[in-house]
């Protein structure tokens, strides 16, 4: 069922969660207290408007009772974004979503009634920190603050081996989820599945786990 959302803070995180959505043909009100930003997205969002999210009779007028997903995105303003984010919970807000800035921030947030907190810059860096490790880790994504999954590059130790063979849950507690082949995505391989020099697995599992996974088959210079 299609959405309605609101992306409060057109910075760098909060424009491009609302062109992606914007491209999705997602009605999306953008609000910014910045009017060269809001001009900026007065042709990709649905609505474009400048206000000052940390008034709640402005949110009352601009319908944000009526949205179903918002996502405050506002910059280095932490004592704004916590503030918003106490209205929105206030207001009950079905889903409200939070950029924070640092551990501390996210503490709040979570505590305040925030349903989702991102730490964009963090995760990146953390994605960055495992791509520059080994050349075979394409992707990161973190689950949750222990576990996380990766899409890596079947490294020369894997090549011509199968997934008995490698046994990867019983030597290092990850889970092979799937294999990419060329453009196909093969869910719940076969243990008997023979790994090519192209093949990407996406593994998941505990960070200390795949970080073993890494260094001891992954990474081709192990």
């Amino acid at each position: 069922m299609k959405q309605d959302y609101a992306v409060i803070g057109l910075g760098r995180f909060g424009g491009s969660v609302c062109r992606e959505l914007s491209m999705e043909g997602m009605d999306v009100l953008a609000i910014d207290i910045d009017e060269e930003k809001v001009n900026e997205f007065k042709n990709i969002a649905s609505y474009a408007v400048i206000a000052d999210s940390t008034d709640e009779a402005t949110l009352k007028e601009l319908g944000i009772k009526n949205i179903d997903h918002v996502i405050v995105s506002i910059g280095d303003n932490i004592q704004a974004s916590i503030l918003t984010t106490v209205i929105l919970t206030d207001l009950e807000i079905k889903k409200i979503t939070v950029k924070a800035q640092s551990d501390y921030h996210e503490k709040i947030l979570n505590k305040i009634g925030a349903d989702q907190v991102v730490h964009p810059e963090r995760d990146m860096g953390k994605r960055i920190a495992h791509s520059v490790i080994s050349n075979n880790i394409l992707d990161y994504l973190e689950l949750s603050d222990e576990h996380s999954i990766v899409e890596v590059k079947a490294g020369k130790k894997m090549q011509g081996k199968t997934l008995v063979d490698l046994d990867i849950r019983a030597n290092y507690g990850c889970n092979v989820v799937a294999i990419k082949q060329e453009n196909e995505i093969n869910v719940s391989p076969s243990a008997d599945e023979v790994l090519r020099e192209d093949d990407i697995l996406i593994v998941i599992g505990a960070d200390k786990d795949i970080s073993r996974f890494e260094k001891h088959l992954v990474m081709d210079h192990a």
